[in-house]
This record gives structure tokens, C-alpha cells and sequence, in this order.
């Protein structure tokens, strides 16, 4: 048996291999698509432009790993079957399901090793990506102007607009200038033709302009308008930097670009102020009623010692487990003992309070209000809030799950592909293709339209992420179920022949 687990492995090793290459291929091509233009129109060097792409492969290979899997179990035991050797193996007493399981534990091995990368490769390459990007907006690409547009030179101070642009002399015909850089003056600049040149750091802007005139208000004086004409004149504007300055600024991180174990500590603050917005909640309306009668309304409560719900035990024991393994492999530094200082309160995130009365506001209500104007006035702030709090909440669950949901889906596509293979060996390459198709397409609509789902509070984060894999885990586990009780011939059974036994079955009904 050990032997034959070995040569299934081997059979999935190549077409695993050549789709997850191909998919990523294709996915960064399709990137190369969306963003090559913008990325050259800045001028950039092409080693920025590589390392754009080069950073963008991590997210594409977390989407194409599970896909490779799917691709490599349908193709291999599709070529299986189509050469007779599932026949062959069934016939010498080897069981189907049996047949699979090594492929389910290298699968599960796989699963494991996506996961880490998502969770620790994945969000720093975001992260540099991002930062990145950030840099390349703010490059200004002064040389790359484009004909009959008003081009933004200095943003909001200069801009300048020609008919005709000679790239490759830097000749300008029938130019305008609109410069806005004084608040006192305005100036507008006509001429015929003119040149564009740089100095030799790149970071001064020389115009040297033929056969214009100029229109200068001077703004504190409204009645005076000049209009000076000239045959040659000099604009010179400074600090027009054409070159990429890599500040390395902390633009802070999102919920894509932190690991499970950062992200399950954002989601105990939030925890912990629902927690300390629900108490709230309940000593407002105990207020309400106790300033009603006359009683003195109970102090704000203390929220010091509060703890956040319990949740994701998954990814607790995760992050402990990643602790204790990073406690074990650093060096212990030397240090005095110090009691463990007291945790702070963490801040409930609710609007300013000069939006709201005075009344509302605070913490506790003390006026008589027997309408319940304020009651209501302040029960809708804390609702408000609660609900601006559950979506914060909401997206980091969503992601915890996705990471642990995508690494899962390698083992769920062998589940539900290897029966779809095994029911139909003659299916070929259209079948792989297909059936590829079909089962990712599915599972993608279901990921993405989950996201919005519990994004909107309408389903729980765990439901719109795990939907997907639970529903074609159990299909796959009904095929499995149904794979040896039927008979799986040599030619196996084609689609043709398939409907024509539907036909024959629909006009027997008729007779």
C-alpha cells in the first residue's frame, strides 16, 4: 500500500505543479493588465515597477494554491481511470475510499503550510505593498504630460496645459499656464511654443517660452489689470521632485495585513467595549426609571476588571501555541521581577459629546424626562454605537476565518474532486476544465458574497466563511458514500451516453 501511495502521490505532483504556475501566471498577467499603464505613466525605474508585481504574488498564490489542488486530484484520477488502472486497482480488492486517503493526508499537510503562509507571509507583503503604493501616488510625473488636458504641475498652485507635446525634445506648442502658487496674485501665461527641461537633480522645472503675453491681477488692488507681452521669457518652478522617495512611513495596518494573532487582540478591544457598552446600556435604562421616582441614579460603572467575550478558541490555541514556540527559539533576557502591571480600561468608541444634549451625553440621565425624550435620544446613541462596534468586530472575525477557511478548502476540493473524477473517467481534459470551473466558481461566490453578508450583520462571520466548505464538504462526502456502491466500468460512462438513457427512460413514461 505504501508503494502505491507514493505513485498517487507522484501522479499529483506534476499537473499540481504546472496549474499553480499557470493560474498565478494568468492572475498576474490580468494585474499586469490593470496597473501597467499607471505604473509606467509615472515614470517609474522597472525595478519598482518588478517589485510592485513581485509583491503582489503572495495574495495571488493564497487564491491559486487551492485551486492547483483541485486541478491536480481531477486531472490524475481522471487519467486514471481513462487508462485503466482504477479498474485494475478495484478489481484486485482495493477500495476507492481507501484509494484516496493518502492524497486527503498530503492534502491536509498542504492545508497546514497554506495556512502558515497566510498568515505569516501574506500580511507584510500586503503591508509593503501598501506602503508602497502610497509612495508611487505621491511621486508627481512632471515629465509625462499629456496633450489638451490642464495638467496639475504643483497640485493646486501650478498647472499648465499644451496643444502639442514632443516627448523626445521636450517641445511644447500653444501653451497655457495657470499659476495659482500666491494667494495675492493670479497670473495666466500664453505662447506660442516653448521647452521643458529639468535640472541635473531633477527637482526644479525650467520653461523657456516664445511669443506669448501674460495676464497679471494683483488682488488687492481689483481695478488694475496688466497684460505684458513678450518674445522670450523664463518660468522656473522649484521643488517639482520626479523621483520616487521611499519614506518608509508606518500608514498604519489593516485587517488584511495583520496575522490572526494581531488581529485577535483588535478584536478583545472591541469585545471589551460591547461588553462595557452593553453595562452601559443597562445602567441608562435603571437610571431612567430611578430619576423618575426620585431615587438617586447608581454611579457610572466601573469597566477596570472587565473581560471580552470568549471567542475563536481556534485561534486562541493558535497564537499560544506560536508563543510558546517563539518563547522556546528567542534567548531569555535577563530582567528584574516587576508585578504584572494593571490592565487600562479600554475606551468605549461612541461620537462627541457636543453632538448631543447635555443631558444625553453624560454618563447617567438626571432630569425627569416622564416623555422619554432623552431616554430615547440616548438609548439611540448607544445603538448607534453598538452597531458601529459589532462592524468593527464583524471584520476582523471575517478575517481570522477566511485565512483558516481558504487553507481548508485544499482539503475540501480533494473531498468533493477525487468521486467527481473517479464517477467519470472518460470526462478528460473538458472535465478537469469544467468541473475546475464550476466548483471554485461556486466556492469564490459563496467566500465573497459571505464577506458582504457578515459584513452587513446579516449572517455570522463563522457562517459566511465556513458556508462554502461545509456545503461541498458534505456533497463530496455523499459521493464518497455512493462511489463503491456502483459499478465503475473501464469505458466508464459519457455524457452522450448518459442522456440518451434519460431519453429512453422519458419516452417509456410516455408509452
Amino acid at each position: 500500500m505504501k508503494l502505491l501511495s507514493r505513485y498517487l502521490l507522484r501522479e499529483h505532483l506534476p499537473p499540481f505543479a504546472f496549474a499553480l504556475g499557470a493560474l498565478t501566471g494568468l492572475m498576474l498577467l490580468n494585474q499586469v493588465a490593470r496597473q501597467f499603464s499607471q505604473l509606467v505613466g509615472k515614470g517609474l525605474p522597472w525595478g519598482v515597477i518588478l517589485e510592485v508585481f513581485g509583491l503582489s504574488v503572495p495574495f495571488i498564490v493564497a487564491m491559486t494554491l487551492p485551486m492547483a489542488v483541485l486541478v491536480a486530484v481531477l486531472y490524475a484520477f481522471v487519467r486514471l481511470g481513462a487508462d485503466n488502472e482504477i479498474t485494475a486497482l478495484r478489481a484486485s480488492g482495493v477500495n476507492l475510499v481507501a484509494l484516496v486517503r493518502p492524497v486527503l493526508l498530503a492534502s491536509l499537510g498542504l492545508a497546514i503550510v497554506a495556512f502558515l503562509f497566510i498568515d505569516q507571509v501574506l500580511p507584510p507583503s500586503n503591508h509593503k505593498l501598501k506602503t508602497l503604493l502610497v509612495d508611487i501616488a505621491r511621486k508627481r510625473p512632471t515629465f509625462e504630460l499629456k496633450e489638451q488636458m490642464v495638467n496639475e504641475v504643483i497640485p493646486q498652485q501650478f498647472f499648465l496645459r499644451a496643444g502639442r507635446i514632443d516627448q523626445s525634445t521636450d517641445r511644447l506648442k500653444d501653451v497655457q499656464i495657470y499659476d495659482l502658487s500666491s494667494d495675492q496674485r493670479r497670473r495666466t501665461i500664453y505662447a506660442d511654443s516653448g521647452y521643458m527641461r529639468f535640472n541635473a537633480t531633477r527637482t526644479d522645472l525650467w520653461l523657456t517660452l516664445f511669443d506669448g503675453y501674460v495676464f497679471d491681477q494683483d488682488r488687492t488692488q481689483p481695478a488694475v489689470f496688466r497684460r505684458v507681452f513678450f518674445h522670450t521669457d523664463l518660468v522656473r518652478k522649484r521643488g517639482i521632485s520626479n523621483t520616487l522617495e521611499r519614506t518608509g512611513e508606518d500608514i498604519g495596518r489593516g485587517d488584511r495585513e495583520m496575522s490572526v494573532c494581531e488581529m485577535r487582540t483588535e478584536l478583545g478591544r472591541h469585545l471589551l467595549s460591547l461588553a462595557a457598552l452593553r453595562r452601559e446600556r443597562e445602567a441608562t435604562l435603571g437610571n431612567d426609571v430611578r430619576t423618575l421616582l426620585g431615587v438617586t441614579p447608581l454611579p457610572q460603572a466601573d469597566t477596570t476588571g472587565m473581560r471580552p467575550e470568549r471567542s475563536l478558541e481556534v485561534a486562541s490555541l493558535y497564537c499560544g501555541a506560536l508563543g510558546g514556540l517563539g518563547r522556546l527559539l528567542r534567548p531569555r533576557a535577563a530582567h528584574a521581577q516587576q508585578p504584572p502591571p494593571r490592565p487600562a480600561p479600554v475606551p468605549a468608541v461612541r461620537p462627541p459629546a457636543a453632538s448631543l444634549p447635555a443631558a444625553v451625553a453624560g454618563y447617567r440621565i438626571t432630569i425627569a424626562d416622564s416623555a422619554g425624550n432623552l431616554l430615547r435620544l440616548r438609548l439611540a446613541d448607544l445603538d448607534a454605537r453598538r452597531v458601529a462596534l459589532r462592524q468593527m468586530a464583524a471584520r476582523y472575525q471575517i478575517e481570522i476565518h477566511k485565512k483558516f477557511a481558504i487553507a481548508a478548502a485544499c482539503l475540501v476540493f480533494v473531498v468533493i474532486g477525487a468521486p467527481v473524477a473517479l464517477r467519470f473517467p472518460r470526462g478528460g481534459v473538458g472535465l478537469v476544465i469544467g468541473a475546475s470551473v464550476l466548483i471554485f466558481g461556486f466556492y469564490y461566490v459563496g467566500l465573497i458574497g459571505g464577506e458582504t453578508l457578515a459584513d452587513a450583520l446579516i449572517v455570522t462571520p463563522f457562517w459566511a466563511m465556513w458556508g462554502a466548505n461545509l456545503l461541498m464538504t458534505a456533497i463530496g462526502l455523499v459521493f464518497f458514500l455512493r462511489l463503491n456502491r456502483q459499478r465503475v466500468a473501464a469505458r466508464g460512462v459519457s455524457w452522450r451516453e448518459r442522456i440518451a438513457v434519460l431519453g429512453r427512460r422519458r419516452k417509456a413514461r410516455r408509452a
